[in-house]
């Protein structure tokens, strides 16, 4: 074994040394699987860094109307400052709080509006509460489905890529070995163009699933960070609205 990987660094430093070398030296499906492997790691990082800017936005977007949600919530869910901001703000809390309150209005409107035209709080049943925190639940999936888009792609590169350059490898190292059985020489040294180029469909394939797997742990533990954050405004949403109807109560 020894003199194989002698033999194997002896000619990369005779010709062109490195991952040139290795790629000069691979067959047609060495090259065509080194090729699509490049298109995956292409893919990789396009798919890492789009989806952490979309992500760390909708977090900055998500703290950002929480906050002032939880300065007029508690007094007036329905306070021009906050409708104003969820109608601005694209992020998944305000999409939340507009279903939300989209659905109070209906109901609330059923209850008669003032002299502005605007719906009145009124006593809703248990019925409507469970309907409230049913269109709440249903957003907060919507924004999930939405937030995971793209994801299964890391995913996938993270399972298939190793296995693609693995394949290579085998491919490589059976085109080697052929090939000195077909030209009658046990020479070393006709084996390691061979396997060079053989080995660098492993590497390739390992420079796709590393940063992917990097990528898709970090992501999601973004995703699983922004879900319990809509979870929890969720609650929070319900406690404003039955503060509400406590006030409503007294009146």
């Amino acid at each position: 074994m020894e003199t194989v990987m002698t033999a194997f660094f002896l000619a990369s430093a005779a010709d062109a040394p490195g991952v040139y070398y290795a790629f000069e030296n691979s067959d047609s499906v060495g090259k065509f699987i080194v090729v699509l492997l490049i298109i995956g790691s292409i893919l990789t990082w396009t798919v890492m860094l789009d989806k952490w800017w979309s992500l760390y936005r909708a977090k900055r977007l998500c703290n950002r109307f929480i906050s002032i949600f939880q300065q007029y919530g508690e007094s007036n869910m329905l306070t021009t400052a906050l409708l104003r901001e969820a109608d601005m703000n694209p992020g998944p809390a305000a999409a939340i709080y507009r279903a939300g309150v989209e659905k109070l209005l209906d109901f609330y409107s059923a209850g008669g509006t003032n002299a502005r035209g605007v719906p009145v709080a009124c006593k809703l049943s248990e019925a409507q509460l469970n309907a409230v925190e049913a269109v709440l639940e249903r957003e907060v999936s919507s924004q999930l489905k939405e937030l995971e888009k793209r994801i299964g792609v890391l995913a996938t590169l993270v399972s298939l890529s190793p296995f693609c350059g693995l394949f290579g490898t085998v491919w490589g190292v059976m085109m080697a070995f052929c090939g000195i059985a077909a030209a009658g020489k046990s020479d070393f040294t006709a084996l390691a163009p061979g396997v060079a180029g053989a080995l660098l469909t492993t590497v390739a394939g390992l420079v796709v699933a590393i940063p992917s797997l990097v990528g898709y742990n970090w992501l999601t533990g973004m995703i699983r960070d922004l879900t319990v954050t809509m979870d929890n405004f969720t609650e929070e949403f319900m406690v404003c609205v039955k503060i509400a109807q406590l006030k409503v109560s007294r009146d």
